[in-house]
């Protein structure tokens, strides 16, 4: 069996990944911290859809957390191991910082950043040990360019792009690849409160993007074929 891990795998752009690798034939482990209806929803889609997938809920924030979910999911499956990772769990907590509180600085560097810290570390010598693994970490284009209004999340995300050219130079030799994926406005929930109508005129594409086509490059990335792929931030942003 193949197992595939998506964090924050209950909506928008984590559920089409959840989705999408479940009909790659990887069971898939749907993580989420709070909302259990959204994540039982994204199962129960993949189990209509004859795949096979099972929730596995904590926060990616707290280390102590991490640890013991994952060790003792390798209790359960001592013959198995996860062998691809989508670090998707993000929040946004956005203002101009003359405004943002430290609290809003520390929140969203803990789930975004140390959280995927800590979930990667602790997948990472089970992968390495196989010899064959695949880190797929969602970031954004806002930590590539910036933006006004998201000095900690674009923060957070640049740090993830940093994490991920590293990690790769150190894991490349034992066929464990660690790439990036930085959307751009996607149509998910977290980009609910966003102005659609403004903000597409600023895409050469002219239209937000869909949850599906993000998880299709995710998808990409998983597999096989991208074996000669790592140490890479992939912009799916239509043309921003």
């Amino acid at each position: 069996m193949k197992y595939a891990l998506v964090t924050g795998g209950s909506r928008g752009i984590g559920r089409a990944v959840c989705i999408k690798l479940a009909a790659m034939h990887y069971s898939v482990l749907i993580n989420y911290k709070r909302n259990g209806d959204a994540a039982q929803e994204t199962l129960d889609i993949i189990r209509r859809q004859g795949g096979t997938a099972e929730l596995l809920p904590f926060d990616v924030a707290n280390e102590t957390e991490v640890e013991q979910v994952i060790s003792q999911w390798q209790e359960r499956n001592p013959e198995d191991y996860i062998s691809v990772l989508v670090n998707n769990a993000g929040i946004r907590k956005d203002n101009l910082m003359f405004w943002l509180s430290s609290e809003d600085w520390k929140g969203v560097m803990e789930t975004n950043l140390n959280g995927t810290f800590y979930i990667t570390r602790a997948l990472l010598k089970y992968m390495m040990n196989r010899k064959f693994g695949r880190v797929i970490n969602m970031v954004s284009v806002s930590g590539i360019n910036g933006m006004a209004g998201q000095t900690n999340y674009s923060a957070s995300k640049a740090g993830i792009i940093g994490l991920t050219k590293s990690l790769a130079l150190e894991t490349a030799k034992k066929n464990v690849t660690v790439n990036a994926v930085a959307p751009g406005f996607i149509q998910t929930d977290m980009t609910g409160d966003l102005n659609e109508a403004e903000l597409k005129k600023l895409i050469p594409s002219g239209r937000f993007g869909k949850a599906e086509e993000v998880a299709d490059l995710v998808a990409f990335l998983a597999s096989e074929r991208a074996g000669y792929i790592t140490g890479q931030v992939i912009t799916i942003s239509g043309g921003l």
